[in-house]
C-alpha cells in the first residue's frame, strides 16, 4: 500500500537540521560576502590584477552556464575542427575559448594570450594592453562533455618583462615566474581554486543565487602524511610506459591503493589535493615528450600543488628527472610528462629513477 507521509514529522525533522544547512537556507541575516573581487582587493592590493581575475571569474561563470545548459542549447557534439594540438574540437571547446578570449582581450589588463584552442599567440592591440600575459586551457576534459562528467578551466598568469608592447617571449618563461595560477571546476558545484606567488591556495564556490564566487577555504594543503592511498592514471596506456612507471603503479596496487581516474585533469588534480595520493600522466613510447601542455596545464597545476605542500615532477624527461616548474618552454604548445601529488607518493615514483 502507498506510504503515508507524516507532514508534522517532516516539519520537526526540518527544525532539527544541522545549523550549517539552516544557515544556507536562511538569508535574513546575511550581509557579509567575501566575494572573489573583495578578497582580491583585500589581499593583493593590485587593481589591475583584480580586474584581470574578475574577468577570468566572469569567463568561468559564463562557461559554467554553457556547460550546465549544453544539452538544452544543442552544444553537445563536435564542431568539425581541430585545435592547436590536433585534437578534435567540440562545440563547447569553441564557445568557451571565445568566452575567455573576449573577456581577457577587453579587460585592459592583458598583453599576450595563449590558448590551447589557438595555434598562435594572441597579441592584444597596444591601445588595450595591460601588464599581464595569460596562458589557459578554456575547457579541460572536453572529451567528457557529452556524458556530463566534470570539466574545467586551467590558467597561468605572467607579468610582462618590461614596459614595452607585449611579445610571446613574455610568456615563454620558466614556471617560477608565474604571478598567479588557478583552475575552475564545472561539476556538481562550480569551484574556483587560485594561488598567488608567495601565498597559499584559496578556494571559492560559485553561489548561483548571487552570481558571485564566494571564498570558502584558505591555505588549502595536502592531508598530513599524504592522505588517502589513491593513484590516478590512464592504465590504458600502460603498454607504452617505461619500466619505472610500471613498477610504481605495481607498488601502489600491492600497497592497497585505490585507482581513481576521471579523465579531466582538473577533477583528478582537485581530488588529489583534497584527498591525497598521486596523479600520473607520464611520457611513453607513443608520446615521448608527454601529452599535457606545459604552459596551461603543467605549470599552473604544478604551482598550485607545490603551494599546497605537494610535489610536481616530470619524472624522466629529456634524460633527467626534473622539477616541473623549472622547465623553460620553447614553444607555446610544448608538452611535458606530469607526476604530481603528495610527497609520499610522488617521491615513491621519482625515487625509482634516481636509484637507477
Amino acid at each position: 500500500s502507498p506510504r503515508t507521509i507524516d507532514l508534522p514529522a517532516l516539519a520537526i525533522s526540518a527544525a532539527k537540521r544541522p545549523r550549517i544547512m539552516q544557515s544556507v537556507e536562511n538569508v535574513a541575516t546575511e550581509h557579509e560576502f567575501m566575494t572573489l573581487g573583495r578578497w582580491l582587493m583585500t589581499h593583493t592590493k593590485d587593481k589591475e590584477l583584480t580586474i584581470l581575475m574578475s574577468q577570468l571569474g566572469l569567463a568561468c561563470k559564463a562557461t559554467s552556464r554553457a556547460c550546465a545548459k549544453a544539452g538544452i542549447a544543442g552544444l553537445f557534439g563536435m564542431a568539425g575542427e581541430q585545435n592547436s594540438s590536433g585534437d578534435d574540437q567540440k562545440k563547447l571547446d569553441v564557445l568557451s575559448n571565445d568566452i575567455f578570449v573576449s573577456a581577457l582581450l577587453n579587460s585592459g589588463a592583458c598583453a599576450v594570450l595563449v590558448s590551447e584552442e589557438n595555434e598562435d599567440p594572441i597579441v592584444v592591440p597596444e591601445d588595450k594592453q595591460g601588464r599581464f600575459c595569460v596562458a589557459f586551457d578554456p575547457l579541460d576534459g572536453s572529451s567528457n562533455i557529452d556524458c556530463n562528467v566534470s570539466t574545467g578551466t586551467i590558467f597561468a598568469i605572467y607579468e610582462k618583462t618590461d614596459s614595452g608592447p607585449g611579445k610571446v617571449e613574455d610568456i615563454l618563461r620558466t614556471g617560477n615566474d608565474i604571478v598567479a595560477a588557478g583552475y575552475c571546476m564545472y561539476g556538481a558545484a562550480t569551484e574556483l581554486v587560485v594561488c598567488f606567488k608567495g601565498s597559499g591556495v584559496e578556494r571559492f564556490a560559485l553561489d548561483p543565487s548571487l552570481g558571485e564566487f564566494i571564498h570558502t577555504h584558505s591555505n588549502v594543503t595536502f592531508p598530513e602524511g599524504g592522505g588517502k592511498k589513491i593513484y590516478s592514471c590512464n592504465e590504458g596506456n600502460s603498454n607504452n610506459w617505461d619500466s619505472k612507471i610500471l613498477e610504481s603503479i605495481s607498488h601502489f596496487k600491492n600497497s592497497g591503493y585505490a585507482a581513481r581516474y576521471v579523465g579531466s585533469m582538473v577533477s583528478d588534480v582537485h581530488r588529489t589535493i583534497l584527498y591525497g595520493g598521486v596523479f600520473v600522466y607520464p611520457a611513453d613510447k607513443k608520446s615521448p615528450k608527454g601529452k599535457l601542455r606545459v604552459l596551461y596545464e603543467g605549470f599552473p597545476m604544478a604551482l598550485i600543488v607545490e603551494t599546497a605542500g605537494g610535489v610536481a615532477s616530470t619524472g624522466m624527461f629529456n634524460g633527467s628527472v626534473q622539477r616541473m616548474l623549472d622547465l623553460v618552454p620553447s614553444h607555446i604548445h610544448d608538452r611535458c610528462p606530469v607526476i604530481l601529488g603528495s610527497p609520499r607518493d610522488v617521491n615513491a615514483v621519482i625515487g625509482r629513477y634516481e636509484m637507477s
